[in-house]
């Protein structure tokens, strides 16, 4: 993979809102796939879109895009209003929704060259012709890894060759806002850890990220924000590091579990098998008596929520308050 180029406004620098919806809903018949979704996502994020199959994110990010005009609500890209401003706003955008697309007896370069000629010509010194298309195709493949094989046709590729071609085609215009559903999907260990770098290095140069993605480890390692889809409605909006943030508590790992338990008494809150949950305000305190009184303690750290655990947290309540009294 090669250097990013900045994009041609870098937003890193500004805390202005990239994507912003009010009432966002849509209906099917009688299915609401999206029910007053409310998104703020800024300039500068890396934003996790997160939701169980079937919750509406694709739907929301097809609407985000113009390609599905919402029943109700409204939408802004860049503080403009969408699809009504799609001209001018989606050349800032790229994206990469629902898998790619893409002609199969052409080869991958030829293929970036087509989208590229159909789109807003970059400024920069290789202008917006067809010797510009070449150059920033061969710059495209090169970022994703796939320069080796740019000139094989497309309907060779494998599935993870086409996901890289379709990221390929949404950096194509150097974007200022990467929209992407799924990105990795397809792509071995190794695939999804270049494309988690890459998206990084996008990141670093001033792109703002918005990821639609079901691995929550992923998400976890690259996103700064995240939002939860629930059946349609948008039940948690925060920064990552708030959701990790200590919850108060110590863990304490020892195999004098026993021994361990009757030291701390009612500041043990939980156990689970080895592992103590210790509610307390200076846990150097804590292990000092407890290697005091000479407990083999294997691990101890303070107690964070894993992504996992908050999804079910927030999942779990909407569902309660979703039960008859």
């Amino acid at each position: 993979m090669t250097d990013l180029p900045h994009p041609s406004q870098s937003s890193s620098s500004s805390s202005s809102t990239v994507i912003r919806t009010d009432g966002l809903t849509k209906v099917y018949g009688r299915v609401t796939a999206v029910d007053d979704v409310m998104l703020d996502v800024r300039a500068g994020d890396i934003y996790g879109f997160l939701g169980a199959n079937g919750s509406g994110k694709t739907t929301t990010v097809r609407c985000l895009l113009g390609l599905v005009l919402p029943t109700s609500g409204s939408i802004e890209l860049f503080g403009q209003a969408m699809p009504k401003r799609a001209s001018s706003v989606l050349p800032r955008v790229g994206a990469l929704v629902e898998g790619p697309a893409a002609y199969g007896h052409l080869s991958g370069r030829a293929n970036l060259e087509m989208y590229d000629a159909s789109g807003r010509a970059p400024s920069g010194p290789m202008g917006g012709g067809r010797r510009g298309r070449r150059h920033r195709a061969e710059e495209a493949l090169s970022l994703v890894g796939l320069s080796a094989v740019g000139a094989r046709p497309v309907r060779a590729y494998s599935l993870g060759m086409r996901q890289r071609l379709g990221l390929a085609a949404a950096l194509m215009r150097r974007p200022d806002l990467l929209v992407l559903d799924e990105p990795t999907n397809g792509l071995d260990p190794q695939g999804i850890r270049e494309i988690r770098e890459l998206l990084l290095q996008l990141h670093a140069a001033g792109t703002t990220v918005f990821l639609s993605s079901h691995l929550l480890a992923e998400v976890e390692q690259l996103c700064t924000r995240i939002g939860l889809l629930d059946r349609g409605r948008l039940v948690l909006e925060e920064q990552l590091d708030v959701l990790r943030a200590p919850t108060g508590r110590t863990v304490v790992e020892t195999v004098d579990v026993e021994r361990a338990a009757e030291l701390l008494g009612p500041a043990v809150e939980a156990r689970e098998g080895e592992r103590l949950l210790v509610r307390c305000d200076d846990p150097a305190a804590v292990n000092a008596r407890l290697v005091g009184a000479l407990v083999r303690v294997r691990q101890l750290g303070p107690e964070r929520r894993t992504l996992e655990d908050v999804i079910d947290e927030h999942t779990r309540a909407r569902a309660a308050e979703e039960v008859p009294t």
